[in-house]
């Protein structure tokens, strides 16, 4: 409780939070006899990485960072303690982001979505959904609007993936008042979990993928998922 409220504070008095979180060995990397080389140490934020090539001096470099996960890590711990003073703040009327970062195979897709249908697997994505409508629901005299976009940004170019016309590409613009924006992005307006658990399920069969070395399914694009919160009294 104490660290999941303090990071909450944390939270509150920085803007940017920058997460690392390593995952375990692939069966492939296994197979091919590699070892690890990166310690993390939650308590601290700090990770090494070791050179095994290089000489004693030069082996170890170490980093901090706001928070790290080991490969053991839960699902939920990472949401409870990172994302969930993110998604309050959004509750409260600010905008937040989270951003997964990192090369084909480092595990951003498990970490933002999970595995479907496996609640201890839960990724940051459809725990954000049970929290924002659990939220919702116990709310009194407040009435509230979900919305939902969901884009592709595929060799430079964006796509509604969630338009009817998936040959249809998009354009960035800008308002004085809102700031950067996609035109004709479509929204949707999502009441319940399953809701906008759909919604997210029509675009992912509608993201370009590929195989890699690294990954069968890779999707060879990034997407952004955006839920847009309106209420009043």
């Amino acid at each position: 409780m104490g660290k999941t409220v303090d990071m909450a504070r944390s939270a509150k008095s920085e803007s940017v939070k920058v997460v690392v979180r390593c995952r375990p060995l692939s069966e492939q990397e296994i197979a091919g006899g590699h070892e690890r080389i990166v310690d993390l140490y939650p308590d601290t934020g700090i990770v090494t990485i070791r050179n095994p090539k290089a000489g004693d001096g030069d082996s170890l470099k170490q980093y901090t960072f706001d928070a790290v996960y080991d490969c053991n890590s839960k699902q939920m711990d990472l949401y409870d303690e990172t994302f969930r003073p993110l998604v309050d703040s959004v509750l409260m009327g600010f905008n937040g982001t989270i951003f997964a970062y990192g090369q084909t195979g480092t595990g951003k897709t498990y970490t933002m979505e999970g595995i479907a249908n496996n609640p201890e697997c839960r990724g940051v994505i459809p725990n954000s959904f049970e929290h924002i409508f659990s939220h919702i629901a116990r709310s009194q005299n407040q009435q509230y609007l979900v919305r939902t976009s969901y884009l592709e940004i595929y060799q430079e170019e964006i796509r509604d993936l969630i338009s009817k016309d998936q040959s249809k590409r998009l354009e960035l613009k800008e308002r004085p008042d809102t700031g950067v924006y996609v035109k004709d992005l479509s929204s949707f307006v999502c009441k319940s979990i399953k809701e906008i658990e759909h919604v997210m399920a029509v675009g992912n069969q509608n993201r370009s993928v590929g195989a890699t070395n690294m990954n069968l399914h890779s999707s060879r694009s990034h997407a952004i998922f955006i839920i847009t919160v309106e209420h009043s009294e």
